[in-house]
C-alpha cells in the first residue's frame, strides 16, 4: 500500500500503529524506511524528526518522497527527510515496483524517458503508471523528479559546484525546471539551500573535461564497511581497480563506465559506528553521470541494508550468533557494471581468487579499453595515481576472448557464449531483472549451472535470499558451525533464515576464517579444489 493514513480511529492498522510508535520514539532506524507527512504543517519528515510528535489523525506514512509531493506535502527544512540511506525495501521486494525504482535510481528515465523505462521492465507506459502509482503513491515522472530533487539537494549543500551545473547533474533539463522543482519541494530557491547548509567541499577541476568532487554517503549501523571493501579489494583487477590502506581502514578505488562516459571512484570509510558512511571522492568526464554513479556505489556496498534486522534474525539461530556479534552489520557486495560480474563468476568458479584475479587482468590488459584515469583524492601510500583500463565489453570478449583465455574448452565457450548472448542483446543482465527472470535467462545459456546464477543474482541485483548451498567452502563453513553439509540437508535447515540466506552465506564462508579446531584433511581449506570453490573466499 503505497499510503497509510489514520481512517477507522486511533491506530487502527496495526501497519500504521507500527509506524507512528517508530515515529513517536524517534527511531533513526527506520529513517529512509518510510517518511511521515504531517497534514497540519504540511510537511513530511524522516521517523526520528525531533518536532512535536503530531496526532494520529493529521498523520500519513508514504514509501517514497515522491508520494508526499504528490499529496501537496514539501520536505522538512529541520530534518531534511531525503538525506538519509535509501529504502531497502527495493532489493527485499522483487516485483514490478521495486525492479522500477532500482532502474529510475539508475537515471533510466532521464536517459530514455518513461517509456524506455516502461520497455525495460516488459510492460507499457500505462501500466506501469497505474501499478507505481497503485503501489508507491505516484508515477515514474513523479518518482524520476523526487530522485532529481535529492540528487541536486546534495549537491548543493555538500559541493561548491555552480548551481547551473547542479541543475544538470541532477538530470534536469533546464535551470527553470530546477528552480521550480526545488522551491516547490523545499520551499527554498537552490541558492538558500545552499546558503543554509554548512561549508561545503570544494570542487577541483583535475584535466579538461573532466569534473571531481567528494561526497559522504549514509549508511544504517551497523555497517562492516571494511570487510566490503576488502572484499572488493582482494579481487581487484590491476590497471582497472586498486586497494591499499589508510589509517582509517581500507580504501578502494576502480574505473568504470557510466552512460555518458568513464569515471574513476575511490571509496573509504569516514564517520563513526553510530554514524557509519562512506566516502566517496569522483572524477567524471560527464557530470550528468553523478546520479548514476551514487546509485551504484550504494549498491555495490549495500548502503541501503536494514542491518539491525537482518543480524537480529540471523543471530536468532544459536549456530550463527557468534559469528553476527563478531562482524556485525556484514553487507553484500554488489556490482557498479552487471556484465562484469557474468564474466567475474563464469572465469573464477572453477579456481582460487588469486588465480581469477590473474586470469582477469590478462584478460583486462588484451581486451580492455585503454584510458589515462586519474584518481581523485588520493594521498597514501600504495594508492595509485591513475588507471589505465576500462574492464572489457562483451563485444570484445566475444570477438577476441578465444585468443586470450586460457583453461578447459567447455569454460571457454560459455564464457564466450554469455560474451555473445549478452553483445547481441538476446541476454540481458541489469537491475531491472526479477531474480526469476535473471536466473532463467543464464540457465538457458550452455555451461551456466545454478550457482553461477545465484551469484549473479546476488552480486547484481542484491537479492537478499540466495543460498548457494551447491558451493564446496559454505558447505564446509556451515560443517564448522555444526550445521549440516549437505546441499539438500543445508538447504532445508537454511529455510529459518529467510529472506536473509544470502547474508547468512556470507557468516558460512567467514567460518573458514575463524577454524579453532582443525578438521579432517578431507575437510581442509586445501581441498578447496572442487569445481564449487566459492567465488566469495
Amino acid at each position: 500500500m503505497s499510503t497509510i493514513e489514520h481512517t477507522e480511529g486511533p491506530l487502527a492498522d496495526p501497519v500504521f500503529a507500527e509506524r507512528y510508535r517508530a515515529m513517536s520514539a524517534r527511531d533513526a532506524r527506520f529513517d529512509g524506511q518510510f517518511i511521515t507527512g504531517v497534514h497540519s504543517t504540511g510537511i513530511y519528515c524522516r521517523p526520528s524528526c525531533p518536532a512535536v510528535t503530531p496526532k494520529p489523525g493529521n498523520v500519513s506514512f508514504y514509501l517514497t518522497a515522491a508520494a508526499a509531493h504528490e499529496a501537496g506535502l514539501r520536505a522538512c527544512k529541520r530534518c531534511l527527510p531525503d538525506a538519509v540511506p535509501g529504502s531497502p525495501e527495493w532489493n527485499v521486494r522483487d516485483d514490478l515496483a521495486a525492479r522500477a525504482m532500482r532502474l529510475i535510481a539508475d537515471g533510466t528515465v532521464e536517459r530514455e524517458g518513461v517509456p524506455g523505462l516502461a520497455r525495460r521492465l516488459g510492460y507499457t507506459p500505462r501500466h506501469l503508471g497505474r501499478v507505481l502509482t497503485s503501489e508507491l503513491g505516484a508515477g515514474p515522472l513523479a518518482l524520476a523528479r523526487a530522485h532529481r530533487a535529492q540528487t541536486a539537494r546534495l549537491l548543493l549543500t555538500g559541493t561548491d559546484l555552480p548551481i547551473t551545473d547542479v541543475a544538470f547533474a541532477a538530470g534536469f533539463r533546464s535551470v527553470r525546471q530546477f528552480n521550480e522543482t526545488m522551491a516547490e519541494v523545499y520551499r527554498l530557491t537552490p541558492g538558500a539551500l545552499r546558503a543554509a547548509a554548512k561549508r561545503p567541499t570544494a570542487v577541483a577541476h583535475a584535466d579538461a573535461g573532466t569534473t571531481t568532487l567528494s561526497l559522504r554517503l549514509p549508511t544504517r549501523p551497523p555497517f562492516d564497511g571494511a570487510s566490503v571493501l576488502a572484499f572488493l579489494g582482494a579481487r581487484a583487477v590491476a590497471g582497472v581497480e586498486a586497494s591499499w590502506t589508510t589509517p582509517d581502514g581500507p580504501a578502494y578505488a576502480r574505473a568504470l563506465r557510466l552512460p555518458h562516459g568513464p569515471a574513476v571512484v575511490r571509496l573509504s570509510l569516514s564517520g563513526s559506528p553510530a554514524v557509519p558512511a562512506v566516502q566517496c571522492d569522483a572524477a567524471l568526464a560527464d557530470i550528468a553521470d553523478l546520479a548514476p554513479l551514487v546509485a551504484r556505489v550504494r549498491r555495490l556496498l549495500d548502503l541501503d541494508a536494514d542491518a539491525e534486522a537482518i543480524d537480529a534474525a540471523l543471530a536468532a539461530d544459536t549456530a550463527l550468533a557468534p559469528s553476527v556479534a563478531a562482524s556485525p552489520g556484514v553487507r553484500l557486495p554488489g556490482a557498479v557494471d552487471p556484465e562484469e560480474i557474468v564474466f567475474r563468476a563464469l572465469i573464477g568458479q572453477q579456481i582460487s581468487v588469486a588465480a581469477a584475479r590473474t586470469a582477469l587482468t590478462r584478460l583486462t590488459d588484451a581486451l580492455g579499453e585503454p584510458v589515462e584515469l586519474p584518481v581523485p583524492g588520493v594521498d597514501a601510500p600504495g594508492a595509485p595515481d591513475r588507471f589505465t583500463r576500462l574492464f572489457p565489453t562483451a563485444a570484445a570478449i566475444a570477438e577476441h576472448g578465444r585468443e586470450v583465455l586460457r583453461g578447459p574448452g567447455r569454460r571457454i565457450d560459455a564464457i564466450v557464449g554469455a560474451a555473445a548472448a549478452l553483445a547481441e542483446g538476446s541476454l540481458r543482465i541489469d537491475v531491472g531483472e526479477s531474480r526469476e527472470e535473471l536466473e532463467a535467462r543464464l540457465l538457458a545459456l550452455p555451461g551456466i549451472g545454478p550457482w553461477t546464477a545465484g551469484y549473479v543474482a546476488l552480486r547484481v541485483l542484491g537479492s537478499p535470499d540466495v543460498l548457494l548451498t551447491g558451493d564446496l567452502a559454505l558447505r564446509q563453513g556451515a560443517a564448522r558451525l555444526g550445521l549440516p553439509s549437505d546441499a539438500a540437508a543445508l538447504r532445508d535447515y537454511g529455510a529459518r533464515w529467510a529472506p536473509w540466506r544470502s547474508y547468512s552465506g556470507l557468516h558460512l564462508w567467514r567460518a573458514l576464517d575463524r577454524l579453532v579446531v582443525p578438521l579432517p584433511r578431507s575437510q581442509a581449506p586445501s581441498a578447496l579444489g572442487s569445481r564449487h570453490r566459492s567465488a566469495l573466499l
